[in-house]
């Protein structure tokens, strides 16, 4: 077994590597990093569903999708993540139980008592601290975990906050559930490297042919294709999203709008919006406009430079009507 270290916090790299080791390395694999600031969401989940839009822009926190199921989750630099990439025949039946035995082995030596509790969560006292996803790739099978060490966690309860009115799509939703951090129920003061230190070494102990293993050069050009072709792509992250319809209702200068969309691939299919506004041009105009655009703040703000906003909604401000939309 190949076990190694990230030394990025990039979130992008981090699942890019992740992909690179399943398609590229003969070697079963243990594999563990931290992220900065990221949300990372499922892969059969509507993106734009899953995340505080507003928060997630004002705090520069990226969104990457993942190449398993299951929730979304918020990562930080106190939040440590761990995946085995192993060859199927190997997989038993035990599923996600296998692979978190050794955390709550290393958990255990420290004097916690963490359980595994339902399909796929770790727990102290009743709290998650651990969400695990896994996916079959390529005849092998890549279950991964966080491990919410000194999280942030005010800040993971706002990104993940959004209006559930505000989508209706049959995507896979995030159960929300209380959390808390490991560093709360340690006896003794303990560092997050010193932590990952002792999983990185009980794993290396518990594989008889495991070896560290640092990544190469060509690893790394490999790995960096990946997430300038892939997971650094509003294509991957956004518009791989399933159908959804998106309706919000805004309060402006102008009057009340309410926007309406039907969203397919990312890509807005059809436009509909009502309101006790008043314009001098007829707004279904403006509709179409918007069809065939990517659900992307961006892209939407470029089409709609290409008109006179005020002609449609009178008194209402660009950047208002923008909001609007997501």
């Amino acid at each position: 077994m190949l076990c190694i270290r990230s030394n990025t916090l990039n979130p992008a790299f981090n699942l890019a590597t992740e992909e690179f080791l399943l398609n590229n390395k003969t070697d079963e694999c243990f594999y563990l990093y931290i992220n900065g600031p990221s949300i990372i969401v499922g892969k059969h989940q509507n993106t734009l569903a899953e995340i505080n839009v507003d928060y997630v822009k004002a705090n520069n926190i990226d969104v990457i999708r993942r190449l398993s199921g299951g929730g979304a989750v918020f990562h930080d630099p106190g939040n440590l993540n761990f995946s085995f990439i192993m060859n199927k025949e190997n997989n038993s039946t035990e599923g996600f139980k296998k692979y978190t035995r050794p955390i709550l082995d290393v958990l255990k030596s420290l004097g916690i008592d963490a359980r595994f509790e339902g399909r796929n969560d770790l727990t102290i006292k009743g709290k998650k601290f651990s969400g695990n996803a896994k996916c079959i790739y390529n005849g092998k099978i890549l279950q991964h975990g966080t491990l919410l060490f000194s999280s942030k966690l005010p800040d993971l309860s706002q990104a993940l906050k959004v209006n559930p009115l505000k989508f209706q799509d049959k995507a896979v939703k995030s159960v929300r559930s209380r959390v808390t951090n490991i560093s709360e129920h340690l006896t003794q003061p303990l560092s997050l490297e010193a932590f990952e230190n002792r999983i990185f070494e009980h794993i290396l102990s518990l594989y008889p042919d495991s070896k560290t293993y640092q990544l190469t050069d060509n690893d790394i050009s490999a790995i960096n294709k990946l997430v300038d072709e892939k997971y650094g792509t509003w294509d991957w992250n956004f518009g791989t999203s399933p159908q959804y319809n998106f309706q919000k209702g805004i309060k402006t200068k102008g009057g009340f709008i309410e926007i309406n969309l039907d969203v397919q691939k990312g890509i807005i299919q059809h436009t509909k919006i009502f309101g006790d506004f008043f314009g001098s041009r007829d707004i279904s105009e403006l509709e179409n406009l918007l069809n065939g655009t990517p659900h992307e703040p961006q892209q939407l703000k470029e089409k709609l430079k290409s008109i006179q906003l005020e002609n449609y909604l009178e008194n209402v401000e660009f950047d208002n009507f923008v909001e609007g939309l997501f």
